[in-house]
C-alpha cells in the first residue's frame, strides 16, 4: 500500500469525521476526466494528482476503479516559479473528495476570469511556501476546512429546495454590504453550489 503524500501543514479529516456527498452522482472516471479537463484550461505548467495507491493514471489521477484505504486526494501544480495544492479528505469515498476538489479548482478559475479586481491571484489560497528556506509552518487553503452541509445548517442529504433556502439566509446574513464577513460569505456560496452540484 502507498502512502498518501499529503501537504505539509494542511489538517486530516478522522475517519468518524468523513461524511459522504450524497449529491455527486458523477463517477470517479468522469470526475477525473472533468479534472483533466479543468486542469488544461488552466494552462498551468505541470499538474498531477495524487492518492494512496498505484491505481492511477500518468497523470496520477485515480483509474476508474481505484479504491484505497485513505480516500484522500491531493492535486499539486506549478504555475511559473510558484507551487501550489490543494487536498480533501472529507469524504470516505475518493470519488467524492477529487470532485470536492474538481469544484473548487472549477469555481476558483471562473471567480479568476471576472472583472473583479482583489488584493492577490484567487488561487492565492492554495499557493504552498517556497520549499528553500520558507515557513513550513504556513498553512495553505485546503477543500478540507468544513463540510458543505455545516456551512449552511442543514443535514447532507437536504433538499435542493433545504439547501436553496438555508443559502439564501445565510448570505443575507454573511453579505459583505451588510457588514458581514466577505471569506464566510464565499463560502456560504462555494457550499450551496457544491450541494445543489451547481456549474
Amino acid at each position: 500500500m502507498s502512502r498518501l503524500d499529503w501537504p505539509a501543514g494542511f489538517e486530516r479529516t478522522t475517519a468518524a469525521d468523513r461524511e459522504r456527498n450524497r449529491s455527486f452522482e458523477a463517477t470517479l472516471g468522469s470526475t477525473t476526466s472533468e479534472l483533466a479537463t479543468e486542469m488544461g484550461r488552466m494552462e498551468v505548467d505541470e499538474w498531477r494528482g495524487e492518492i494512496a495507491n498505484a491505481h492511477t493514471k500518468s497523470n496520477g489521477l485515480p483509474l476508474h476503479n481505484a479504491n484505497p484505504d485513505d480516500p484522500g486526494f491531493v492535486l499539486r501544480w506549478t504555475d511559473g516559479d510558484e507551487q501550489f495544492a490543494v487536498a480533501c479528505d472529507a469524504s470516505p469515498k475518493l470519488r467524492d473528495n477529487v470532485r470536492y476538489v474538481l469544484k473548487w479548482v472549477h469555481e476558483t478559475r471562473m471567480r479568476s476570469q471576472r472583472p473583479v479586481k482583489t488584493g492577490d491571484s484567487e488561487f492565492a489560497a492554495a499557493r504552498l511556501p517556497p520549499g528553500d528556506g520558507g515557513d513550513g509552518d504556513v498553512v495553505a487553503g485546503t477543500a478540507t476546512s468544513q463540510p458543505a452541509h455545516e456551512v449552511l445548517g442543514v443535514a447532507p442529504d437536504a433538499s435542493e429546495d433545504v439547501v436553496e433556502e438555508a443559502a439564501r439566509a445565510r448570505k443575507a446574513e454573511t453579505h459583505p454590504d451588510n457588514d458581514g464577513d466577505r471569506e464566510e460569505f464565499q463560502r456560504v456560496v462555494e457550499a450551496e453550489e457544491v450541494m445543489t452540484d451547481g456549474e
